[in-house]
């Protein structure tokens, strides 16, 4: 994302009740930037599912303003139309969006309603069939998809009326780890597809591995909004919101306290800048004479899944230096 990056979609000092007086959203401002990845975090009731609400024109606030490239939002029949085709909201269960006899039906039932013709509507829910990976479930009747291919179809449904953002909440509940791993791999060709993909979710490691900016949300309102490596480092603010650092940087810190790692171009991301960080290092072999770094209770699952026992290094040995090239993976002196 440049420095200039254009705002397509803005929220500004958005204030909402539901009835009896709760108080949803409090004076919010958010900034969705065209062409990014972006994931807004926070525990439940936070207020992300309400904010979503208003950025499609579903929900209207007592007070503030949504902007839809540039302009206020228009909250008339013809203007939530045009909004809609801008904006796409895909909720946490999908069971909530499929309602037609089939797969086909249910994704075409958007650009019908647009008024386009049968070719067109035709060709989109064909597109958007594709783009999902789910043709051969086109004739499918809905209640016979399991819970990933619901997820899938009703993303299609979204992508039919080919928005230029696509909102998504929780885009991984309810999935088990290969369902998870296929998801992230839809909601990365969206994205090179140039679709803006906004998410939320409390997934702390899924925000920081997958976002290009990240918004920290709480009480209804946005407390930080930026760089993941920068807005989700400060530990004292998520822990004000009932959220904690994502594992791989408290692992990052140990490693670097205990001399065998120095990063000096950038912060490990995932699993696998974790696994490539340490291969660049030379760490990972116990030698004789090696002293063991503890490794805090917390995170020694995690550390367990990378394949590591213990992280060892002789005692006065040098750690090498890594960095992260312009290809974003790892290198080392």
């Amino acid at each position: 994302m440049g420095d200039v990056a254009e705002t397509v979609l803005q929220a500004e000092d958005l204030h909402f009740e539901y009835d009896g007086g709760v108080v949803a959203l409090d004076g919010l401002d958010l900034s969705v930037h065209r062409g990014v990845r972006h994931a807004i975090v926070g525990a439940n009731g936070a207020g992300k599912t309400t904010l979503f609400l208003h950025l499609n024109g579903t929900l209207r606030p007592k007070s503030g303003q949504v902007r839809v490239n540039s302009r206020p939002a228009d909250y008339s029949r013809a203007g939530l139309t045009a909004w809609r085709q801008v904006v796409g909201l895909v909720f946490q269960n999908p069971d909530d969006m499929l309602f037609a006899g089939t797969v086909y039906q249910d994704v075409s039932f958007g650009p019908i309603n647009l008024g386009l013709g049968e070719h067109e509507a035709r060709a989109r829910v064909d597109e958007a069939l594709e783009a999902l990976g789910i043709p051969h479930l086109r004739d499918r009747p809905t209640h016979m998809l399991s819970f990933g291919q619901k997820k899938r179809a009703s993303i299609a449904g979204a992508m039919a009326m080919r928005p230029e953002v696509l909102i998504i909440d929780e885009p991984l509940s309810g999935l088990d780890p290969s369902g998870a791993e296929q998801f992230l791999g839809v909601l990365h060709e969206l994205h090179t597809n140039g679709t803006t993909v906004l998410v939320a979710t409390h997934d702390m490691s899924l925000a920081y591995q997958w976002a290009d900016e990240v918004s920290i949300m709480n009480g209804g309102h946005i407390l930080a909004q930026g760089p993941p490596t920068t807005v989700m480092s400060h530990s004292e603010l998520l822990a004000s919101c009932g959220l904690r650092r994502p594992w791989v940087l408290d692992l990052e810190e140990e490693l670097e306290t205990a001399g065998l790692l120095t990063c000096e171009l950038g912060s490990l991301r995932c699993r696998a800048d974790v696994l490539t960080a340490i291969a660049a290092a030379g760490v990972g072999v116990p030698e004789r004479g090696a002293r063991t770094i503890a490794v805090p209770e917390g995170l020694k699952h995690e550390v367990s899944s990378l394949g590591l026992q213990q992280v060892e290094r002789p005692p006065g040995r040098r750690p090498r230096r890594f960095g992260r090239g312009s290809s974003g993976s790892c290198t080392c002196d």
